[in-house]
């Protein structure tokens, strides 16, 4: 096997399949990559047994058929070491694979192709086309609620749920939910819970933009298509709570006030909370809220802010994290909190926009 391509072209799609790949590994092949080059055409890939990310590129100059594994990292420093504008000739000699680039040569170790895990075949029965920007935002609005080593392995993921032509977003470490949603037309009824990990790479992938990404869903993987890329995750096995449940109705104590007042307010308040627990009380009577905290120093700090509220009055203690993770995830000028009382969850959302939808649970202190 033998190709050249410009330093460039190839550093983009190595970064980009290289961040698949885990520094600690169980198998040695694992910490390779996967080169493979066939009519003028080469393919990059790289897994951990979770998720699998390939990239292809096209070949201007000669190149010699064949596949290799290189170890990763090694082949990705090299690349990004080397000065722009260099043409970077890779050439499989018996078990060793050498890099030339102007003046300067490398020898890396190989592993055979036959080592590297194939990939299982994906069974679709459900194929989506959604513009890469809409996809971005839908994931992001939702990510920062997922659970990370939960003992609930389900929580560890994020729910993708279709029905009645929409597509929603579902995440929650038990503490707070968030729910995005975004309309799709002649959606089936189906739910699929991605890993936290594949979740965090999909959103790296994604770009800000209008390019569609073609979604292919199946009963144990979900795999992505974007321009020279192929993005593949198994699911995880179980069964989601029923987050409908969860979501707060028919509240009558409503908070409204400007979403990026509310953010500042809290921040600043936040500075003397107990740095365990976060804890930042909310006292709303009239017009006025009143924020307070203090810690184990016998610190406080109150702030108190104008808002438009209905309801009565009320006394609710937050973790102020999971308030500002919520309130950053919206992009509307103003934002409602939503209370039943003070010992029920709260709803976080635009006035005028359902299709984001976020949920806190109070301390109980």
């Amino acid at each position: 096997m033998k190709f050249s391509l410009r330093r460039e072209v190839l550093l983009k799609p190595l970064q980009q399949v290289s961040n698949v790949v885990e520094k600690r590994q169980t198998l040695p092949v694992l910490s390779n990559l996967l080169l493979q080059v066939n009519e003028q055409q080469l393919k990059l890939t790289a897994t951990d047994l979770e998720v699998e990310l390939q990239a292809s590129v096209n070949l201007e100059q000669p190149a010699d058929n064949g596949e290799i594994t290189v170890p990763a990292r090694k082949l990705h420093d090299i690349c990004r070491s080397l000065p722009d504008g260099v043409d970077i000739t890779l050439e499989v000699d018996g078990d060793k694979c050498k890099v030339r680039a102007g003046r300067s040569r490398y020898t890396l170790s190989t592993l055979p192709a036959s080592d590297f895990p194939n990939t299982e075949q994906l069974q679709a029965d459900t194929r989506l086309s959604i513009e890469q920007k809409a996809l971005g935002s839908l994931l992001s609005s939702a990510a920062f609620a997922m659970a990370l080593q939960d003992i609930r392995y389900f929580l560890n993921g994020m729910l993708l749920d279709l029905k009645e032509n929409q597509l929603r977003a579902v995440a929650t470490d038990g503490h707070r939910l968030a729910c995005s949603q975004m309309a799709l037309e002649n959606t089936q009824g189906k739910q699929l819970i991605v890993p936290r990990k594949a979740i965090l790479e999909m959103l790296r992938l994604l770009e800000d933009e209008e390019e569609i990404a073609d979604l292919e869903l199946g009963d144990k993987h979900i795999r992505m298509h974007l321009p020279g890329l192929i993005f593949t995750s198994k699911l995880i096995d179980g069964t989601y709570p029923d987050y409908e449940a969860v979501i707060p109705v028919g509240v009558d104590n409503i908070i409204q006030a400007n979403r990026e007042l509310m953010i500042e307010t809290i921040r600043r308040t936040a500075i003397l909370s107990n740095e365990k627990y976060r804890a930042i009380r909310l006292e709303v009577a009239g017009s006025t809220l009143r924020l307070s905290a203090h810690n184990t120093q016998q610190e406080e700090a109150v702030e108190e802010m104008e808002v438009d509220y209905q309801g009565q009055d009320l006394k609710v203690v937050f973790n102020f994290a999971y308030l500002l993770d919520a309130m950053n995830a919206l992009k509307s000028e103003q934002v409602q909190i939503c209370l039943r009382d003070a010992m029920t969850s709260c709803l976080i959302k635009d006035p005028e926009d359902d299709s984001q939808q976020h949920v806190v649970m109070p301390l109980k202190l």
